[in-house]
């Protein structure tokens, strides 16, 4: 299993994507407001999810 590092886009719980801000131990903190449909969707702006719950879906830039 490949851990997400900060600035990676990931894909989790039904097709949620986010940026993950912060690498935990066994999670990610994630900011969801990069989804085009966030506001629609009325969920926080951040959520935290397990290591064993994402995909990446793009790395960082850096």
């Amino acid at each position: 299993m490949k851990v997400a590092e900060v600035g990676n886009v990931i894909e989790f719980r039904n097709g949620l994507r986010g940026i993950v801000e912060k690498v935990n131990e066994n999670s990610v903190i994630v900011d969801l407001t990069i989804m085009d449909n966030y506001l629609e969707l009325e969920l926080e702006d951040k959520t935290v999810v397990n290591h064993k719950k994402y995909k990446i879906i793009a790395e960082s830039a850096s």
